[in-house]
């Protein structure tokens, strides 16, 4: 094995997968999303790049979880996405995750289009408590920030 292989195998999963949330494999097929012989993760989402990863992870978060299902605190966020009936400390999830972005668990979050920048900072401690590392691509974190904006716009998934 060369060294960028074996550099790369000692990434997160998360990094390896561009899929800063570790999102689960299901039948929804996201933008940027690798499928067949290029999917080699059974588990996890693997994306062509961070940003979609990104964009997926902001989908989620803005558009299903707090429209659609009306989650809009942190804890009733990662309740959801890391519930402790999966073997999760859901707890210390949302105590991590409130320190990092200084948010109370319970405060409602803004309506992402009006101040984008509490979601971004969720999504980001999120992505460091699904990887354990705060080396994650943030120019990409933008990227995917807005390339759910547009598809939001436009009415599309």
């Amino acid at each position: 094995m060369n060294n960028e292989n074996n550099s790369q195998h000692r990434l997160p999963r998360s990094l390896r997968n561009n899929n800063p949330l570790n999102i689960r494999r299901t039948s929804t097929l996201w933008k940027g999303q690798l499928s067949g012989k290029a999917a080699t993760d059974m588990q996890f989402c693997q994306f062509d790049s961070a940003k979609w990863g990104w964009r997926a992870a902001f989908w989620l978060l803005t558009r299903t979880y707090y429209h659609k299902w009306g989650l809009h605190t942190v804890r009733d966020i990662i309740m959801r996405w890391a519930p402790p009936q999966d073997r999760n400390d859901t707890e210390a999830y949302i105590s991590r995750v409130c320190t990092m972005t200084g948010l109370s668990a319970t405060e409602t979050l803004p309506i992402p289009t009006l101040r984008c920048t509490e979601w971004m900072k969720l999504a980001v401690a999120m992505a460091v408590v699904e990887s354990g590392t705060q080396a994650l691509d943030y120019f990409a974190m933008l990227d995917g920030w807005q390339l759910c904006r547009e598809d939001a716009a436009r009415g599309g998934f």
